[in-house]
Protein backbone atom coordinates (compact mmCIF):
# COMPACT_ATOMS: atom_id res chain seq x y z
CA UNK A 1 0.00 0.00 0.00
CA UNK A 2 1.51 3.45 -1.41
CA UNK A 3 -0.28 5.95 1.68
CA UNK A 4 0.64 5.40 5.33
CA UNK A 5 -2.35 4.68 7.64
CA UNK A 6 -2.46 5.52 11.18
CA UNK A 7 -4.27 3.14 13.46
CA UNK A 8 -6.58 6.28 14.32
CA UNK A 9 -7.38 7.50 11.51
CA UNK A 10 -5.39 10.79 12.23
CA UNK A 11 -2.09 12.17 10.54
CA UNK A 12 1.16 11.88 13.37
CA UNK A 13 3.25 14.47 13.26
CA UNK A 14 5.28 13.62 16.42
CA UNK A 15 8.78 14.65 16.25
CA UNK A 16 11.23 11.72 14.77
CA UNK A 17 14.18 10.76 17.18
CA UNK A 18 17.30 13.30 16.42
CA UNK A 19 20.62 11.90 15.91
CA UNK A 20 23.13 11.14 18.54
CA UNK A 21 26.09 13.54 18.83
CA UNK A 22 29.47 12.67 20.66
CA UNK A 23 31.39 15.40 21.51
CA UNK A 24 33.04 18.02 23.60
CA UNK A 25 34.47 20.36 21.21
CA UNK A 26 32.24 23.11 21.88
CA UNK A 27 32.83 24.28 18.58
CA UNK A 28 32.09 21.75 16.59
CA UNK A 29 28.89 21.04 18.59
CA UNK A 30 28.09 24.79 18.33
CA UNK A 31 28.09 23.81 14.65
CA UNK A 32 26.64 20.22 14.87
CA UNK A 33 23.72 21.91 16.50
CA UNK A 34 23.26 24.62 13.85
CA UNK A 35 23.21 21.74 11.08
CA UNK A 36 20.68 19.54 13.30
CA UNK A 37 18.19 22.96 13.11
CA UNK A 38 18.99 23.03 9.76
CA UNK A 39 17.74 19.43 9.10
CA UNK A 40 15.24 20.27 11.15
CA UNK A 41 15.66 18.02 14.12
CA UNK A 42 16.77 18.39 17.64
CA UNK A 43 19.84 16.00 18.48
CA UNK A 44 20.82 14.21 21.67
CA UNK A 45 24.18 14.79 23.42
CA UNK A 46 26.91 13.04 24.89
CA UNK A 47 30.69 12.97 25.40
CA UNK A 48 31.76 9.47 24.38
CA UNK A 49 32.84 6.62 26.63
CA UNK A 50 30.81 4.86 29.47
CA UNK A 51 27.63 6.77 29.43
CA UNK A 52 28.11 7.90 25.70
CA UNK A 53 27.01 4.60 24.49
CA UNK A 54 23.80 5.26 25.50
CA UNK A 55 21.47 5.79 22.44
CA UNK A 56 24.48 4.45 20.76
CA UNK A 57 21.68 1.52 19.50
CA UNK A 58 18.93 3.50 18.45
CA UNK A 59 19.88 6.53 17.30
CA UNK A 60 19.15 6.95 13.13
CA UNK A 61 22.72 8.64 13.14
CA UNK A 62 25.78 8.87 15.22
CA UNK A 63 27.84 12.15 14.61
CA UNK A 64 31.97 11.24 16.38
CA UNK A 65 33.99 14.28 16.84
CA UNK A 66 37.66 13.04 16.25
CA UNK A 67 37.95 13.97 20.27
CA UNK A 68 35.79 11.36 21.60
CA UNK A 69 37.31 8.53 19.10
CA UNK A 70 38.96 7.31 21.94
CA UNK A 71 36.59 6.83 24.22
CA UNK A 72 34.63 4.60 21.64
CA UNK A 73 36.47 1.85 20.87
CA UNK A 74 35.22 -1.31 22.04
CA UNK A 75 31.53 0.21 21.74
CA UNK A 76 29.38 -2.27 19.45
CA UNK A 77 29.49 -1.48 15.55
CA UNK A 78 26.10 -0.12 13.77
CA UNK A 79 25.58 1.77 10.14
CA UNK A 80 25.14 5.30 10.64
CA UNK A 81 28.54 6.58 11.77
CA UNK A 82 29.85 9.87 10.88
CA UNK A 83 33.38 11.15 11.64
CA UNK A 84 33.96 14.26 11.88
CA UNK A 85 38.04 15.35 11.46
CA UNK A 86 39.53 18.48 11.67
CA UNK A 87 41.88 16.85 8.91
CA UNK A 88 39.86 14.36 7.16
CA UNK A 89 42.56 13.51 4.53
CA UNK A 90 44.79 12.09 7.20
CA UNK A 91 45.40 8.72 7.43
CA UNK A 92 45.27 8.26 10.67
CA UNK A 93 41.76 10.07 11.02
CA UNK A 94 40.59 7.06 8.56
CA UNK A 95 42.43 4.47 10.62
CA UNK A 96 40.45 6.05 13.40
CA UNK A 97 37.22 6.08 11.54
CA UNK A 98 37.47 1.99 10.60
CA UNK A 99 38.20 1.32 14.05
CA UNK A 100 34.51 2.65 15.37
CA UNK A 101 32.61 1.50 11.60
CA UNK A 102 32.03 5.29 9.88
CA UNK A 103 30.61 5.19 7.04
CA UNK A 104 32.40 8.35 6.09
CA UNK A 105 34.83 10.82 7.44
CA UNK A 106 33.96 14.40 6.98
CA UNK A 107 35.41 17.90 7.52
CA UNK A 108 33.69 21.31 8.01
CA UNK A 109 32.52 23.75 6.86
CA UNK A 110 33.32 21.94 3.35
CA UNK A 111 31.06 18.96 4.12
CA UNK A 112 28.31 21.06 5.79
CA UNK A 113 25.86 20.39 2.57
CA UNK A 114 26.29 16.92 2.62
CA UNK A 115 26.01 16.46 6.20
CA UNK A 116 22.63 18.33 6.75
CA UNK A 117 21.18 15.97 3.47
CA UNK A 118 22.38 12.71 5.57
CA UNK A 119 20.72 13.68 9.11
CA UNK A 120 17.83 15.00 7.53
CA UNK A 121 17.54 11.50 5.47
CA UNK A 122 18.02 9.22 8.72
CA UNK A 123 15.25 11.18 10.67
CA UNK A 124 13.15 10.89 8.15
CA UNK A 125 13.63 7.59 7.10
CA UNK A 126 14.23 5.74 4.13
CA UNK A 127 10.92 4.68 2.82
CA UNK A 128 8.90 4.93 0.13
CA UNK A 129 8.49 8.57 -1.08
CA UNK A 130 4.60 9.86 -1.54
CA UNK A 131 2.39 9.05 -4.19
CA UNK A 132 2.37 12.91 -5.33
CA UNK A 133 -1.01 13.47 -7.68
CA UNK A 134 -0.96 16.86 -9.94
CA UNK A 135 -4.28 18.34 -11.01
CA UNK A 136 -4.82 20.49 -13.97
CA UNK A 137 -7.67 22.30 -15.46
CA UNK A 138 -8.48 21.56 -18.92
CA UNK A 139 -9.73 25.38 -19.33
CA UNK A 140 -10.52 27.95 -17.01
CA UNK A 141 -13.49 26.96 -14.82
CA UNK A 142 -13.48 23.19 -14.99
CA UNK A 143 -13.00 22.57 -11.22
CA UNK A 144 -8.98 21.52 -10.52
CA UNK A 145 -8.74 23.48 -7.66
CA UNK A 146 -11.64 21.33 -6.26
CA UNK A 147 -11.07 18.15 -7.51
CA UNK A 148 -7.93 18.64 -6.07
CA UNK A 149 -9.22 19.35 -2.45
CA UNK A 150 -11.66 16.85 -2.86
CA UNK A 151 -8.84 14.49 -3.47
CA UNK A 152 -6.74 15.54 -0.55
CA UNK A 153 -9.10 15.59 1.97
CA UNK A 154 -10.81 12.14 0.96
CA UNK A 155 -7.51 10.67 1.67
CA UNK A 156 -6.85 12.22 4.84
CA UNK A 157 -10.46 10.91 5.82
CA UNK A 158 -9.14 7.67 5.35
CA UNK A 159 -5.65 8.20 7.52
CA UNK A 160 -3.34 8.55 4.93
CA UNK A 161 -0.75 10.84 6.05
CA UNK A 162 -1.67 14.18 2.99
CA UNK A 163 -0.12 17.37 2.11
CA UNK A 164 -2.17 19.37 -0.25
CA UNK A 165 0.11 21.76 -2.03
CA UNK A 166 -1.21 24.94 -3.99
CA UNK A 167 0.89 25.77 -6.71
CA UNK A 168 -1.31 28.25 -8.34
CA UNK A 169 -0.88 31.63 -7.46
CA UNK A 170 -3.55 33.20 -9.23
CA UNK A 171 -6.32 30.57 -8.23
CA UNK A 172 -7.56 32.49 -4.72
CA UNK A 173 -6.01 29.97 -2.53
CA UNK A 174 -6.81 26.10 -1.33
CA UNK A 175 -7.00 27.43 2.36
CA UNK A 176 -10.23 30.07 1.60
CA UNK A 177 -11.74 26.71 -0.88
CA UNK A 178 -11.40 24.74 2.48
CA UNK A 179 -12.57 27.39 4.76
CA UNK A 180 -8.95 27.80 6.66
CA UNK A 181 -8.53 31.25 5.81
CA UNK A 182 -8.04 32.40 9.42
CA UNK A 183 -6.11 28.98 10.56
CA UNK A 184 -2.61 29.62 11.81
CA UNK A 185 0.32 28.91 9.91
CA UNK A 186 2.78 29.32 7.24
CA UNK A 187 1.67 30.12 3.56
CA UNK A 188 3.77 30.19 0.17
CA UNK A 189 5.79 33.71 0.81
CA UNK A 190 7.73 32.18 4.03
CA UNK A 191 9.18 29.68 1.36
CA UNK A 192 9.73 31.88 -1.66
CA UNK A 193 13.54 31.51 -0.33
CA UNK A 194 13.81 28.40 -0.14
CA UNK A 195 16.83 26.80 -1.83
CA UNK A 196 18.71 23.85 -0.09
CA UNK A 197 17.13 21.34 1.97
CA UNK A 198 13.68 21.48 3.45
CA UNK A 199 12.91 19.32 6.21
CA UNK A 200 9.65 17.14 5.40
CA UNK A 201 8.68 17.22 9.25
CA UNK A 202 9.26 21.04 9.66
CA UNK A 203 7.38 21.24 6.80
CA UNK A 204 4.16 19.69 7.17
CA UNK A 205 4.54 21.30 11.22
CA UNK A 206 4.68 24.68 9.94
CA UNK A 207 1.77 24.37 7.86
CA UNK A 208 -2.19 25.16 8.68
CA UNK A 209 -4.53 21.67 9.65
CA UNK A 210 -7.27 21.50 8.12
CA UNK A 211 -9.74 18.69 7.75
CA UNK A 212 -6.81 15.90 9.07
CA UNK A 213 -4.43 17.49 6.23
CA UNK A 214 -1.96 19.93 5.92
CA UNK A 215 -2.22 22.89 3.14
CA UNK A 216 0.42 24.98 1.57
CA UNK A 217 -1.48 27.69 0.42
CA UNK A 218 -1.12 31.61 -0.66
CA UNK A 219 -1.77 34.15 1.99
CA UNK A 220 -3.38 37.36 0.64
CA UNK A 221 -0.33 39.86 -0.07
CA UNK A 222 0.26 40.99 -3.43
CA UNK A 223 3.20 37.99 -4.45
CA UNK A 224 2.56 36.09 -7.03
CA UNK A 225 5.63 33.69 -7.86
CA UNK A 226 7.37 31.07 -6.17
CA UNK A 227 11.01 30.92 -7.58
CA UNK A 228 11.81 27.01 -9.23
CA UNK A 229 14.40 26.48 -5.77
CA UNK A 230 11.95 26.70 -3.56
CA UNK A 231 9.13 24.92 -5.69
CA UNK A 232 11.93 22.07 -5.83
CA UNK A 233 12.91 22.38 -1.77
CA UNK A 234 9.48 21.86 -0.91
CA UNK A 235 8.03 19.23 -3.71
CA UNK A 236 11.10 17.21 -2.28
CA UNK A 237 10.38 17.55 1.62
CA UNK A 238 6.70 16.68 0.79
CA UNK A 239 7.69 13.46 -0.71
CA UNK A 240 10.31 12.74 2.02
CA UNK A 241 7.13 12.19 4.63
CA UNK A 242 5.88 9.42 2.55
CA UNK A 243 1.63 9.27 1.94
CA UNK A 244 -0.21 11.61 -0.48
CA UNK A 245 0.76 14.94 -1.70
CA UNK A 246 -1.80 16.36 -3.83
CA UNK A 247 -0.81 19.66 -6.33
CA UNK A 248 -3.50 21.74 -7.44
CA UNK A 249 -1.80 22.69 -10.92
CA UNK A 250 -1.89 26.10 -13.14
CA UNK A 251 -2.71 25.81 -16.51
CA UNK A 252 0.60 28.25 -17.46
CA UNK A 253 3.88 26.22 -17.48
CA UNK A 254 6.54 28.36 -15.80
CA UNK A 255 9.76 27.28 -13.98
CA UNK A 256 7.89 26.84 -10.68
CA UNK A 257 5.50 24.40 -12.49
CA UNK A 258 7.99 22.63 -14.04
CA UNK A 259 9.79 21.94 -10.73
CA UNK A 260 6.71 20.49 -9.20
CA UNK A 261 6.31 18.42 -12.55
CA UNK A 262 8.75 16.61 -12.62
CA UNK A 263 8.33 15.55 -9.22
CA UNK A 264 4.44 14.28 -10.29
CA UNK A 265 3.61 10.60 -10.36
CA UNK A 266 0.49 10.98 -12.00
CA UNK A 267 -1.21 13.94 -13.56
CA UNK A 268 -4.82 14.35 -13.95
CA UNK A 269 -6.14 16.58 -16.51
CA UNK A 270 -9.47 17.24 -15.82
CA UNK A 271 -11.88 18.71 -18.79
CA UNK A 272 -15.52 19.65 -18.96
CA UNK A 273 -17.16 17.10 -21.30
CA UNK A 274 -17.19 19.68 -24.21
CA UNK A 275 -15.62 19.80 -27.49
CA UNK A 276 -13.93 23.92 -26.91
CA UNK A 277 -12.69 22.36 -23.64
CA UNK A 278 -11.54 19.63 -24.99
CA UNK A 279 -9.46 21.71 -27.69
CA UNK A 280 -8.50 24.44 -25.19
CA UNK A 281 -6.90 21.03 -22.89
CA UNK A 282 -4.78 19.86 -26.14
CA UNK A 283 -2.70 23.13 -25.25
CA UNK A 284 -2.42 22.59 -21.71
CA UNK A 285 -1.41 18.91 -22.57
CA UNK A 286 0.66 19.57 -25.02
CA UNK A 287 3.10 21.80 -22.69
CA UNK A 288 2.45 19.31 -19.13
CA UNK A 289 3.24 16.50 -21.33
CA UNK A 290 7.15 17.45 -22.35
CA UNK A 291 7.47 16.97 -18.45
CA UNK A 292 5.15 14.83 -16.74
CA UNK A 293 5.38 11.14 -18.26
CA UNK A 294 1.99 9.98 -16.92
CA UNK A 295 -1.34 12.36 -18.05
CA UNK A 296 -4.26 11.45 -17.99
CA UNK A 297 -7.99 12.39 -18.78
CA UNK A 298 -10.96 12.92 -15.98
CA UNK A 299 -14.28 14.53 -17.80
CA UNK A 300 -16.01 16.10 -15.95
CA UNK A 301 -20.34 15.77 -17.00
CA UNK A 302 -21.74 19.29 -17.63
CA UNK A 303 -25.59 20.03 -17.03
CA UNK A 304 -26.53 20.50 -20.54
CA UNK A 305 -25.68 17.92 -24.15
CA UNK A 306 -21.88 16.83 -23.92
CA UNK A 307 -19.65 14.89 -25.36
CA UNK A 308 -19.85 10.92 -25.14
CA UNK A 309 -17.74 9.12 -22.07
CA UNK A 310 -14.25 8.67 -22.99
CA UNK A 311 -14.53 11.11 -25.95
CA UNK A 312 -12.30 14.02 -24.50
CA UNK A 313 -9.58 11.22 -23.86
CA UNK A 314 -9.70 9.42 -27.12
CA UNK A 315 -9.41 12.90 -29.25
CA UNK A 316 -6.25 13.87 -27.04
CA UNK A 317 -4.93 10.64 -27.29
CA UNK A 318 -4.14 10.05 -23.70
CA UNK A 319 -5.38 7.36 -21.36
CA UNK A 320 -8.95 7.73 -19.24
CA UNK A 321 -9.41 7.88 -15.14
CA UNK A 322 -13.43 7.97 -15.65
CA UNK A 323 -16.07 10.76 -15.61
CA UNK A 324 -16.88 12.83 -12.87
CA UNK A 325 -20.44 13.14 -12.52
CA UNK A 326 -22.18 15.76 -12.56
CA UNK A 327 -23.06 17.32 -8.98
CA UNK A 328 -26.19 19.72 -9.13
CA UNK A 329 -25.71 20.51 -4.81
CA UNK A 330 -21.87 21.53 -5.42
CA UNK A 331 -21.96 25.15 -5.46
CA UNK A 332 -24.69 24.99 -2.73
CA UNK A 333 -22.19 23.05 -0.35
CA UNK A 334 -19.30 24.93 -0.90
CA UNK A 335 -21.26 27.73 0.35
CA UNK A 336 -22.33 26.30 3.23
CA UNK A 337 -19.06 26.27 3.78
CA UNK A 338 -18.95 21.95 3.25
CA UNK A 339 -14.93 21.43 1.69
CA UNK A 340 -14.77 19.38 -1.75
CA UNK A 341 -14.57 15.77 -0.63
CA UNK A 342 -16.76 15.94 3.12
CA UNK A 343 -19.72 14.58 2.05
CA UNK A 344 -19.03 10.92 1.50
CA UNK A 345 -22.21 10.26 -0.76
CA UNK A 346 -21.24 13.11 -3.21
CA UNK A 347 -20.72 12.33 -6.80
CA UNK A 348 -16.90 14.13 -5.91
CA UNK A 349 -16.15 12.23 -2.78
CA UNK A 350 -17.23 8.85 -4.28
CA UNK A 351 -15.11 9.29 -7.55
CA UNK A 352 -12.04 10.61 -4.85
CA UNK A 353 -12.85 7.32 -2.74
CA UNK A 354 -12.86 5.02 -5.39
CA UNK A 355 -9.93 6.39 -7.26
CA UNK A 356 -7.75 6.20 -4.38
CA UNK A 357 -9.25 2.42 -3.59
CA UNK A 358 -7.73 1.91 -7.12
CA UNK A 359 -4.54 3.34 -7.39
CA UNK A 360 -3.68 2.77 -3.20
CA UNK A 361 -5.09 -0.85 -2.57
CA UNK A 362 -5.21 -2.57 -6.01
CA UNK A 363 -3.02 -5.48 -6.73
CA UNK A 364 -1.20 -3.31 -9.25
CA UNK A 365 0.40 -1.83 -6.59
CA UNK A 366 2.15 -4.50 -4.91
CA UNK A 367 5.22 -2.65 -6.22
CA UNK A 368 6.39 0.74 -5.73
CA UNK A 369 4.97 2.71 -8.17
CA UNK A 370 7.50 5.41 -8.14
CA UNK A 371 10.40 2.80 -9.51
CA UNK A 372 9.26 3.75 -13.28
CA UNK A 373 7.39 7.42 -12.75
CA UNK A 374 3.63 6.88 -12.87
CA UNK A 375 1.31 5.10 -11.53
CA UNK A 376 1.19 1.11 -12.13
CA UNK A 377 -0.73 0.34 -15.42
CA UNK A 378 1.12 3.23 -17.26
CA UNK A 379 3.24 1.07 -19.65
CA UNK A 380 1.90 0.39 -23.08
CA UNK A 381 0.01 -3.04 -23.20
CA UNK A 382 -0.79 -3.36 -19.65
CA UNK A 383 -3.70 -3.81 -18.16
CA UNK A 384 -4.98 -1.86 -15.26
CA UNK A 385 -8.10 -0.14 -14.16
CA UNK A 386 -6.97 3.08 -15.33
CA UNK A 387 -6.42 1.76 -18.70
CA UNK A 388 -9.83 0.21 -18.77
CA UNK A 389 -11.49 3.12 -18.68
CA UNK A 390 -11.00 3.60 -14.96
CA UNK A 391 -14.80 4.99 -12.79
CA UNK A 392 -16.47 6.04 -15.86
Amino acid sequence: MVGSNDSDGAERDAQEPGPLIVTEDENLLDDLLRLCAAAGTMPAVTHGGGAGSAGWDSAPLVIVGEDCIDRLRGVGRRPGVVLIGQQPDDTRVWQQAVEIGAERVLGLPDGESWLVDRIADAVEGDGRPALTVGVLGGRGGSGASTLACALAVTAARQGHRTILIDADPLGGGLDVLLGGEREKGLRWPAFAESRGRVGGGALADSLPRLHALRVLSWDRGESVTIPPTAMRAVMSAARRRGGIVVVDLPRRLDGAVAEALVQIDVGLLLIPAELRATAAAGRVAASARTLLRDLRVVARETPGPGLPDGEPARLLALPPVGTLPWDPHLAESLGRGIPPGAHPRAPLSRFCTEFWARVLDGPETAHPCHQGRGVPGAEVGSRSWLDEGGLS
